[in-house]
C-alpha cells in the first residue's frame, strides 16, 4: 500500500466540520506539495490549506520525540484553522507520529507510507529499490510493511541523505544532485532492480532527474495518487466531501514556519500555483522559542 489502508483510517465520528471547510495538508517542508498536486487533481472541489514546518526541516535527521512533538503541534494548528480532515503528507512524520495524532485529534486523518506492496506486485526481477529517509527506514511501520508485503521480493533500502535538502532549496536537477542520485541508484541497477519506491513525498519532484539517470530500467512508485484516493474515501465515509455547488475556487492557502520563499517558488514552478506563503509561528514543547533549532 502507498497510502494507509481504509481499515487504518480514523474512526468514524460525528462531523463537526462543514463539508465546505478545508482539508489540511502537512509536511515537514515542501515534499507534501506533491501530495497537494494529486489531491487537487482527484478532488478539485476541496479547499486546501498547506502547512510546511520548514524552519525545522528535514525531519529525517531528527529524533523521534522531536518529530512527534512538531507533527502534533502543526496538526493542532491546522484544526484551529478550521480543517475538517488532515493529510500527514510526510512519510517520516507518519512513521513516527500517526498513532499519537489520531489519539489526540477528533478529525479524520490520512497518513502516508512507502509503496512496498505495489512494488512487490509489480517487480518482475523480484528486486526493488527504496529511497527514503533514515527515520522512515528504521521505523517499525516500515519494517512491518516489509514483513507483510515484500514476499519473495528483495528490497534494497537506501537512505536518501541530502535529497530532501535539495528539494527544499528548489534544486531538482543540478549536476551535484544528479551525482548524488547516481550514487544511490547505480547499486540498485547493478543488483538487478527494476522498480524504485519513492519513499518520501519530496522525491517525486526528482522524477525527471531520476529518469535521466535510469531511463526505463526502473519503474517509479509514487505514493501521491494513492494518498489522494484514500482521502476521497475517508471524506466520503465521514460525509465531508465538498460538492461542486459549494466548491471553493480560490487557490490553496500556504503557510510556513520558515520564510516561505522556496515554497512559493516550488509551487509556482512545479504546480503552476502563484500564491503568497504566510509565515507563521507554531510553538511546541520542543520548540517553545520560535527561533529554536534544537533537536
Amino acid at each position: 500500500m502507498s497510502a494507509e489502508s481504509p481499515s487504518s483510517s480514523a474512526r468514524i465520528v460525528t462531523p463537526r466540520a462543514d463539508s465546505r471547510a478545508p482539508v489540511g495538508i502537512f509536511d515537514s517542508g515542501l515534499g507534501g506539495l506533491s501530495v497537494l498536486r494529486a489531491v487537487r487533481t482527484q478532488l478539485p472541489d476541496e479547499a486546501l490549506i498547506y502547512a510546511a514546518d520548514s524552519l525545522y526541516a528535514p525531519y529525517g535527521e531528527r529524533d523521534d520525540d522531536f518529530i512527534a512533538d512538531r507533527t502534533l503541534a502543526i496538526c493542532e494548528w491546522l484544526v484551529k484553522q478550521g480543517a475538517k480532515a488532515l493529510v500527514v503528507a510526510c512519510n517520516t512524520a507518519t512513521a513516527q507520529s500517526i498513532a499519537l495524532v489520531r489519539e489526540k485529534l477528533p478529525v479524520p486523518l490520512v497518513g502516508v507510507e512507502p509503496g512496498i506492496k505495489p512494488a512487490a506486485l509489480q517487480s518482475k526481477t523480484r528486486v526493488a529499490g527504496v529511497l527514503a529517509t533514515q527515520v522512515t527506514l528504521r521505523s517499525a511501520r516500515f519494517q512491518g510493511l516489509l514483513e507483510r508485503y515484500a514476499a519473495d521480493c528483495r528490497f534494497l533500502c537506501q537512505p536518501g541523505h541530502g535529497l530532501v535538502q535539495a528539494v527544499e532549496r528548489c534544486d531538482v536537477g543540478s549536476a551535484e544532485l544528479r551525482t548524488l542520485l547516481h550514487s544511490y541508484l547505480q547499486p540498485m541497477l547493478d543488483a538487478g532492480a527494476d522498480t524504485l519506491v519513492l519513499g518520501c513525498t519530496h522525491y517525486p519532484f526528482l522524477d525527471a532527474a531520476i529518469c535521466d539517470i535510469v531511463g526505463d530500467r526502473l519503474a517509479l512508485i509514487d505514493t501521491s495518487v494513492a494518498i489522494a484516493r484514500q482521502l476521497e474515501r475517508v471524506l466520503g465515509q465521514h460525509g465531508l466531501r465538498a460538492t461542486p455547488e459549494g466548491a471553493d475556487t480560490a487557490p490553496p492557502r500556504f503557510y510556513s514556519t520558515g520564510d516561505g520563499t522556496h515554497q512559493q517558488q516550488l509551487a509556482a514552478t512545479l504546480l503552476q500555483i502563484n500564491a503568497a506563503v504566510e509565515q507563521v509561528v507554531i510553538p511546541s514543547r520542543r520548540t517553545a522559542a520560535p527561533d529554536s533549532q534544537a533537536a
